[in-house]
């Protein structure tokens, strides 16, 4: 811990190399958040990327070296709700002919239905648990939710996905 609070103090006084370190610790659990939560790879890349590029122009901006990787996550989390409610307002047309990754998805594909069946709330509240490690106070707070009330949201989503998978 005291190695990434000593890379996020080189970071803010612009050494893009610590920053890059940084970037490096979390850029898989970054990614995992908005693959899950925008169901996109190419949005997710992009909404990771656009959070990236804001965190290190403000890098300067954060008071707390400890809480990097929480305000990592909210503008990961700032950069997927606007891209969800850019999805409401768009329709494109699919090629025929899409590339497809050379991946066996026998073994996650009943969790992934169940996760998506999931109402977006539902997803972005499990995402913000089970992959950026946030506690319910935390996630009330990215989502102007009370604590008690993300816990309740998270357990029936858990119990639905649990029915979905039975």
């Amino acid at each position: 811990m005291e190695h990434l609070t000593e890379l996020v103090c080189q970071a803010k006084t612009g050494d893009a190399h610590a920053f890059a370190l940084l970037y490096q610790e979390i850029y898989l659990d970054l990614y995992r958040f908005a693959l899950y939560t925008l169901r996109h790879p190419q949005d997710a890349e992009d909404a990771v990327g656009e959070a990236v590029a804001d965190a290190f122009s403000q890098i300067r901006s954060l008071k707390e070296a400890a809480a990097f990787r929480a305000w990592m996550f909210r503008i990961l989390t700032a950069k997927c709700r606007r891209k969800l409610k850019e999805y409401g307002k768009k329709t494109v047309e699919l090629e025929e002919s899409l590339p497809q990754e050379d991946r066996d998805w026998s073994e996650d594909l009943d969790v992934r239905r169940a996760f998506f069946a999931l109402p977006q709330e539902e997803r972005l509240i499990l995402s913000l648990h089970l992959f950026a490690g946030y506690s319910s106070r935390e996630t009330g707070r990215l989502l102007g939710l009370p604590a008690g009330t993300v816990r309740s949201r998270q357990s029936r989503a858990l119990r639905r996905m649990e029915q979905l998978l039975s």
